[in-house]
């Protein structure tokens, strides 16, 4: 098993001991992971039938064009957050229900392979008897991501498993305040939690991060 020193899983903020060095690393994982998270849901949208005739509104791979302000004050405050919510047309689809769901958990997929990408680097560079920080704080943040996503609140990936009440011609307004309303209750739950000790989310989902952290060091050879 790969030996996660000294980092706490999931990886949070110390604002009382900020250490500079793992602050750094931090937020560079934190744009790694809405980028894959955001562009994952683009590829496979458009490899759905949902093509764009300019991808560079998609693919443009420039993180500071994903973040959601909400999204990454809880990255903040709770070591996950959310990317800006990728625009998708379903009835570009043919199958449009089956479809968005795919596109949408898409990006915790994403995240579940980049975080293995980064657990790879960290056995590697084990077996040269060096250690990074950087890769492990990758690895943990995004394992994070991938599971706090699967929440059935929006705009998180588990959200699209909702059917939505109205046809897809009146859907835009409607998903626009879902969305911010899901946001606005997932920062209120991350405050609670930060300030108030109020175990809300963390209680049942760092367990299920932990778990999947442990089962992912354990399966690579010592």
């Amino acid at each position: 098993m790969i030996a996660i020193e000294n980092i706490p899983i999931p990886f949070r903020l110390d604002f009382l001991n900020l250490a500079a060095d793992d602050t750094a690393s931090f937020c560079v994982a934190v744009l790694f992971a809405i980028t894959i998270n955001a562009e994952s849901q683009a590829f496979v949208a458009t490899f759905l039938g949902d093509a764009r005739s300019d991808d560079k509104t998609r693919f443009h791979f420039n993180p500071l064009l994903h973040i959601d302000i909400l999204g990454f004050l809880c990255f903040a405050l709770a070591g996950f957050g959310w990317p800006k919510t990728m625009e998708i047309n379903t009835e570009r689809f043919s199958h449009p229900r089956f479809f968005l769901i795919l596109t949408r958990l898409a990006g915790p997929a994403a995240n579940l392979l980049l975080a293995n990408i980064a657990l790879s680097v960290v056995w590697i560079m084990g077996r040269y008897g060096t250690t990074d920080r950087v890769f492990i704080i990758l690895f943990i943040v995004n394992i994070t991501m991938s599971v706090y996503s699967m929440l059935p609140i929006p705009p998180l990936a588990g959200a699209s498993l909702i059917p939505s009440p109205l046809p897809n011609r009146d859907n835009k307004k409607f998903q626009q305040i879902f969305n911010l309303s899901g946001a606005l209750v997932l920062t209120g739950m991350v405050l609670a939690e930060r300030f108030m000790g109020i175990k809300i989310l963390s209680r049942w989902l760092d367990p299920m991060v932990l778990a999947v952290s442990d089962f992912l060091t354990k399966g690579l050879p010592g």
